[in-house]
């Protein structure tokens, strides 16, 4: 079935005919978080246009406005950095030196506040990002489970540090403890969950924060400001409104974040660790840019393969940056391939968030329909064609998927990262092929090979496990679960995220250490009998 631009024009709906459960009603944020106080904002103002489109009367689509929030300025962002400075004291605040089960018991407080708000950002999810309504709330279960995972191996390794090591005539004692100040910086595609990846790990290893949503994603951190406010003390969590672009960089090149996390480009990693004037003092932990690959052996189980490269290139319309953004197939199964997968994309159902079996929804980035266009005509203009029935057709915020075939060297799709619904296609002849365009690749975060030969996977396995940090056989890429290590190689990461990793990510570890005396022994047991230092201890989280 050719998809036409009326059947997608005719997906969005009339005001009147959203179901009440998912109405709307617009969020106006009018204050921010900081030093713990909920500021009153009467400035300058953006509002948030959903990409989920309405019909008017007269038949036109429109982005209804859903809300607004605050376009602070480098003077607030300045404020926000004070406070979180304040906050740390140089490891001496509240905070840093508060023992680790006390911030595991406000940890467990936020989490309490954060379910209370679940209906609320569910729905923003939808409205603000035209995520389904179950990805959304997989997404909040998610979250919330991370941070109840997190806690755990928070317990697990502070339990390993609560013994002494007794080695070459030298008492210690090793845990960890804060960096200092973070600049916590997430993703649209995932506004909730990515950016709690690094946010909580962050607050609970005692470091102090400084949190910029998303330019779309913002309003859903709104409801979860007060839960933040009351749970914590004073300046540990802070606020940034406003252009990147206008209040990150001051904050850079005050030279006092200490770390920096980003989800976002390599490119604008590299400018921001640019600014910082003493870059031996900033850590970095990134998820950046990736074109993820798969690879499609001569003997691959086609319709395993199809099910898997369907989950992998198109779920939440290919906006993932663990997505698979391009598919090598050896040439002696291209056809077949081609067709099996292009029938299965024509079998996806396109439409509003909140109806049941959506696969394909508007996209919030309104220019980015037109990118895909231009991608997709630049690669026919060099040989490839549109696959499938329909691919590549829009309407609005809607863009049906396109499967692009055969792609090759030059054309935008081979090497740009499209970040959406379109899929390009390599046909190949040699397995040196891929392999030599995954060597040459910017990134190398992830790849997929499908195939059922032992043999050749395993001689796969071995040159591409140094080239990206996680292989996936016969199954698509991905992030989870959260306990395996989450990183990649060149430009698409610095540092590693799991449930585990990210805590040791946002700390570091420190020994006290003493001469085997009887002196010092009885020094040391005085402070660990008196519960005199709350590092140095031998208490036993349950």
């Amino acid at each position: 079935m050719n998809i036409t631009q009326s059947q997608l024009s005719a997906a969005f709906p009339a005001l009147d005919q959203i179901p009440s459960a998912y109405q709307f009603e617009p969020l106006h944020q009018r204050e921010y978080l900081i030093n713990g106080q909920m500021r009153a904002w009467d400035g300058p103002t953006v509002d948030v246009l959903s990409p989920v489109m309405l019909r008017q009367s007269d038949g036109t689509l429109e982005r209804p406005v859903i809300g607004s929030y605050p376009v602070t300025t480098d003077t607030q962002a300045l404020e926000a950095l004070d406070a979180a400075v304040t906050a740390y004291n140089n490891g001496r605040g509240e905070w840093p030196t508060m023992s680790v089960a006390d911030r595991i018991s406000c940890m467990q407080n936020f989490v309490g506040r954060m379910i209370e708000q679940k209906e609320q950002v569910v729905n923003l999810l939808m409205w603000e990002i035209g995520k389904t309504l179950a990805d959304s709330t997989k997404e909040f279960d998610r979250t919330v489970q991370y941070i109840y995972d997190t806690i755990d191996a928070l317990k697990d390794v502070d339990r390993a540090g609560s013994r002494f090591e007794i080695t070459e005539g030298i008492i210690g004692q090793i845990r960890r403890s804060p960096l200092g100040v973070v600049l916590c910086m997430g993703p649209f595609n995932y506004p909730l969950n990515e950016t709690y990846t690094t946010l909580i790990p962050a607050i609970l290893m005692g470091n102090t924060i400084l949190f910029k949503p998303p330019k779309h994603g913002t309003l859903l951190h709104y409801p979860l400001l007060e839960a933040f406010r009351s749970c914590f003390p004073a300046g540990v969590v802070n606020t940034i409104y406003g252009r990147g672009a206008s209040v990150v960089p001051a904050l850079m090149q005050s030279g006092k974040i200490n770390v920096l996390t980003l989800i976002g480009s390599s490119r604008v990693a590299d400018s921001l660790k640019k600014m910082h004037p003493k870059s031996n003092r900033l850590r970095a932990v990134l998820g950046l840019d990736a074109k993820n690959a798969a690879v499609v052996l001569p003997d691959a189980d086609l319709d395993l393969t199809v099910k898997e490269c369907i989950l992998g290139t198109l779920s939440f319309n290919g906006q993932r940056c663990t997505a698979i953004k391009i598919i090598w197939v050896h040439r002696s199964v291209a056809d077949a391939f081609l067709e099996k997968f292009s029938e299965a994309v024509n079998e996806l159902k396109f439409g509003m968030p909140w109806e049941k079996g959506t696969n394909i929804t508007p996209l919030p980035e309104p220019q980015k329909p037109d990118y895909l266009t231009e991608c997709i005509a630049d690669a026919k203009a060099q040989g490839a064609r549109v696959v499938n029935a329909g691919g590549g057709t829009g309407a609005g915020s809607l863009f049906y998927p396109a499967v692009v075939y055969p792609v090759a060297e030059g054309m935008k799709l081979y090497r740009e990262e499209q970040f959406g619904p379109v899929v390009p296609i390599v046909p190949f002849n040699d397995v040196e092929q891929p392999i030599e365009y995954i060597i040459s690749s910017d990134h190398g975060q992830q790849v997929s090979l499908f195939g059922s030969d032992p043999d050749e996977l395993a001689r796969l396995i071995d040159p591409l496990v140094n080239q990206v940090s996680r292989v996936n056989l016969n199954a698509q890429c991905q992030r989870g679960p959260d306990t395996f290590p989450f990183t990649g190689r060149k430009d698409s990461a610095e540092g590693t995220l799991s449930v585990e990793d990210a805590l040791r990510a946002f700390s570091i570890r420190t020994v006290v250490a003493t001469k085997d005396t009887t002196a010092n022994k009885a020094i040391v047991n005085q402070i660990i009998r008196e519960h005199e230092s709350k590092f140095l201890s031998t208490n036993f989280i349950f």
